[in-house]
């Protein structure tokens, strides 16, 4: 039977089939949700086993448990790795839904709730796609899947789980379908994210705040301070001026450049849409290359002193800054968090005593397009969606992504469907039925593409 075929027969079966997942409230970040979490687990693996998989179980983490089924179709056959969460963000605020976000609704051609879209919906279309091959014996690789239930809280048992498991999760490719296209008529592959580096800064003057009319003028003020020297952190082309900082830095390929050139964009809409009269960013680069794979320096938030009602003359005793890098391949977030800090010390001056913690960080992605596994996904969404799908690196991070090439050695490949209007971790969730079904067809051609 033809995939539309296929889908058309079972669609209220498989719609059904989804509801039953997004109707469990899997919010990993909240604690009172832990059983609903083993809930959905546990659904997981019955929907697996029915899709065909030979065996499929609830795992334990060291968080909250993962989902691990296989399909082997023949040793010598290549194998897939398909990765998704079934973990959701909060519903809240719960009065701007239209209709309640556990409670999925089809409304206008779309399915409206919370997960519907991330990651329910997309992951729900992998495992849809399995079962038509494996129903139809048109099943050539072996295919296991491992579905976590942390990755909206930063995947913080994944990476042990993968260490111990690596046997298990051996495989030539990881697929997933996590991540977003540039429109429902404009479909795109990811080919790459950033990475992530993060700090808090704290600068200390006096050992307690101050009269500024007594003082003032004498005494170095922290928050003076702090601001001047971060400000010296990117000069007025827009580079990051870090030592060694652009060490490591991928020049990302021509070819890959004319693609990202070729992406339609509006920069007179874009500046309009933020409220914004000029871009700023670093000079030689468009501004889809800054936000996609350049990296870039922000101050995350900046305080300190007295920010009450009415006024106060106050020279502070301390101020205080978040502060972030995005980071491209190969820039490894460990080493650029050590330069920061030494570089950071060494704009001090001798009035203020500086501490700079490193916060969190990952490291960045790049899935080659001459990769076959990617040219299979192209080929997929070429057969779905009627044309070619744009290479576009995302300015957004997934740490697990890289995570999984450090520890398992393996590349993945971010087949996602997703459209900024599916609102995902906003109220009013939803994901296009048509997306689900192009999405199923895209899948299925991957796997007869990838040999």
């Amino acid at each position: 039977m033809e995939i539309k075929n296929y889908i058309q027969a079972n669609e209220s079966r498989m719609l059904d089939e989804l509801f039953s997942l997004i109707r469990i409230p899997s919010i990993s970040a909240k604690p009172e949700h832990k059983d609903d979490m083993t809930a959905c687990a546990q659904r997981w693996v019955q929907l697996l086993l029915a899709a065909g998989a030979d065996e499929a179980h609830v795992m334990p983490s060291k968080g909250n448990p993962i989902v691990f089924a296989q399909k082997t179709v023949n040793p010598e056959a290549k194998t897939v790795l398909v990765y998704a969460h079934y973990d959701v963000m909060p519903a809240e605020p719960l009065e701007l839904w239209k209709s309640q976000p556990f409670e999925p609704e089809v409304r206008d051609g779309r399915i409206w709730a919370r997960g519907a879209d991330d990651d329910k919906g997309q992951s729900f279309i992998q495992v849809k796609a399995f079962e038509y091959l494996v129903k139809n014996n048109l099943l050539t690789s072996n295919v296991k899947f491992i579905f976590e239930g942390e990755e909206e809280i930063g995947s913080p048992s994944l990476e042990a789980f993968c260490e111990e498991h690596k046997e298990m999760l051996k495989a030539d490719v990881i697929l997933v379908s996590d991540t977003s296209m540039l429109g429902a008529d404009l479909p795109s592959l990811t080919t790459g994210l950033r990475g992530l580096a993060y700090w808090e800064v704290e600068v200390t003057g006096p050992n307690r705040d101050l009269h500024s009319g007594h003082f003032g003028g004498a005494v170095a003020n922290p928050i003076n301070t702090l601001c001047k020297m971060l400000a010296q952190v990117v000069d007025e082309k827009g580079r990051i001026t870090i030592p060694h900082f652009y060490d490591d830095v991928e020049e990302v390929p021509q070819a890959e450049r004319e693609m990202i050139a070729s992406i339609p964009f509006d920069e007179e809409k874009y500046k309009a849409a933020i409220g914004v009269k000029e871009l700023f960013g670093e000079q030689g680069y468009s501004t889809l290359e800054r936000n996609s794979c350049r990296p870039s320096f922000d101050i995350c938030g900046i305080w300190g002193g007295y920010t009450g009602e009415g006024s106060k003359t106050v020279l502070p005793s301390k101020a205080y800054a978040k502060v972030s890098c995005r980071l491209v391949a190969h820039q490894d977030h460990h080493k650029i968090s050590q330069l920061f800090a030494d570089y950071i010390q060494s704009i001090a001056p001798q009035t203020v005593q500086v501490k700079v913690t490193p916060m969190h960080g990952g490291q960045g992605y790049v899935c080659p397009i001459s990769m076959p596994a990617y040219q299979a996904a192209e080929k997929g969404f070429e057969k779905a969606f009627g044309k070619k799908p744009l290479a576009v690196r995302r300015g957004g991070s997934i740490p697990i992504i890289s995570t999984f090439e450090q520890v398992l050695g393996i590349k993945t490949v971010l087949m996602g469907f997703g459209l900024e209007s599916n609102a995902i971790h906003s109220p009013n969730e939803n994901i296009p039925l048509d997306i689900i079904r192009k999405g199923i067809e895209a899948v299925v051609e991957f796997y007869r593409n990838f040999q």
